[in-house]
């Protein structure tokens, strides 16, 4: 083990911030109002449960306004402290600025541990902490609009939407204040999946690129490569089961909470997480083999790690350790600065959490849009588009009847064909479309320049470029 001290979760975000900057030409003063947080508010209140006032502690970080409204999610953890908010609130600036999403970065918190309490309990408590950030503007269609995070999820949503339509009963975009939401509450389809799917999207342009491949010492496709999942929470499990069932790439290990699952000859996501829901862990799964101490696999041999659950849990205790060559971060910083450090030097590739996780907030982007236009992606031109293409598939079936055995139409093409985009569809394509851009803006950087030799690096000098030109597009 290392005698380094291990820097926290915001010092981690500082230090990886500085490491580029040191490569940039901004201004000190510049430099230093994109690095800070402009606000973060702490709420204390008070809720009646179980005949007793329970106290509780939330938090709302503001980290930059150089476009608004700000974003970024809503996480329910006992660990929750300002220190961690404001980090998360930074990291969030970076990835919009990133993805292209035009908002700015914020993040929340409350102090809580959800299991503890029954669904109207969680109720009550979300709407007072709804109630008390919306009343401050925290909550706001135009001013700052969360999504669900870690401990939250469509329901959540749900009621802080409801609540604050409440508050705002003349607020027509009232539904825009938070994105997430189930989609009878005006949703948006692929929400759900959204971090898990830009985690697979972003391995496939990861893997379209033979030089970025090469620099993590991997060649072919992702069928066959073997995965390990740290979390099989929404986001671990959309991407293990996308990588899987439509890649082909082996799930080799999952590590939950209560222990770790490992087949050489790949799970079973779908089984694995039946088996989570009806047990309330992994222990006890019949076909892999049982690790009681799960963060051991993180050290396991494989081709891609997917650290999925909480920040830090790559650090300098184990990196030395971890031989997966390459390493996707579905969570946010699951890789300590000092970790960082000892994987690039070994010569493993690292996809940095602000590009890998921001399906997400791309997703959140597209369901604000539906809500502030009030229609649904694609009700507009499904039909024509159908229309137009059965024009195209009766000339073929024309010249099929024409030639008669000599040429035909495949058998489900007209099938495939004639379908219009739907809502899902669109957003599927919107969200791909993103992270390839996304990519790209990266690897250009990364293998253009001679002093930047790591695509956490180039994703920094990419975001914090453009969020210093809108400070010097408003003046600043």
């Amino acid at each position: 083990m290392s005698s380094r001290t291990e820097p926290s979760f915001r010092e981690s975000v500082d230090l990886m911030f500085n490491r580029a900057v040191k490569l940039m030409d901004l201004p000190p003063g510049l430099e230093e109002k994109i690095r800070v947080c402009n606000a973060t508010y702490t709420v204390r209140f008070g809720v009646r449960l179980r005949g007793a006032m329970h106290t509780f502690t939330g938090y709302r970080s503001v980290h930059s306004e150089h476009m608004e409204p700000v974003k970024g999610g809503i996480r329910y953890a006992t660990g929750v402290n300002q220190d961690e908010v404001e980090a998360l609130a930074a990291l969030m600036t970076y990835k919009c600025a990133l993805v292209e999403a035009p908002f700015g970065g914020s993040k929340g918190g409350l102090c809580i541990d959800p299991r503890e309490y029954e669904e109207h309990e969680l109720e009550l408590i979300t709407r007072r902490f709804a109630y008390e950030l919306a009343k401050r503007d925290l909550i706001n269609p135009s001013q700052n609009v969360p999504a669900p995070d870690m401990g939250t999820g469509e329901r959540e949503m749900a009621w802080i939407a409801d609540q604050y339509a409440r508050m705002n009963t003349t607020d027509i975009n009232a539904k825009a204040c938070v994105t997430g939401k189930p989609l009878n509450a005006g949703g948006i389809s692929g929400r759900v999946e959204a971090t898990g799917r830009g985690v697979q999207y972003a391995l496939r342009e990861f893997f379209r690129y033979e030089e970025d491949k090469a620099a993590a010492g991997l060649s072919g496709k992702l069928d066959g490569k073997r995965v390990i999942v740290q979390g099989l929470g929404n986001v671990g499990y959309h991407a293990a089961k996308f990588l899987s069932e439509e890649d082909g790439s082996l799930i080799t290990g999952i590590i939950e909470r209560d222990g770790g699952l490992h087949s050489a000859d790949g799970l079973d996501v779908e089984a694995v997480r039946n088996w989570i829901v009806k047990h309330g862990g992994v222990s006890g799964y019949p076909d892999a083999q049982y690790v009681e101490d799960g963060a051991v696999l993180l050290e396991e041999e494989c081709d891609i790690l997917i650290p999925a659950a909480l920040e830090g849990v790559i650090n300098l205790s184990n990196a030395e350790r971890v031989k997966a060559p390459l390493i996707i971060e579905a969570a946010n910083g699951p890789v300590t600065a000092g970790a960082d450090e000892i994987l690039r030097k070994k010569g493993c590739v690292i996809i940095p959490d602000m590009y890998a996780n921001a399906g997400g907030v791309t997703v959140s982007y597209f369901e604000w849009v539906k809500n502030l236009s009030h229609i649904r992606f694609g009700r507009m031109q499904r039909r024509q588009e159908e229309a137009r293409h059965q024009l195209v598939i009766d000339e073929l079936q024309r010249l099929d009847d024409v030639m008669g055995n000599t040429w035909s139409m495949s058998p489900d093409f007209k099938d495939k064909y004639l379908k219009g985009a739907g809502e899902l569809e669109l957003v599927r394509s919107g969200l791909d479309d993103t992270m390839r851009a996304a990519y790209q803006s990266m690897r250009e950087v990364w293998h253009s320049r001679d002093d930047v030799t790591d695509l956490r690096t180039a994703a920094y000098l990419v975001s914090i470029d453009k969020v210093a030109k809108s400070y010097h597009a408003k003046g600043l």
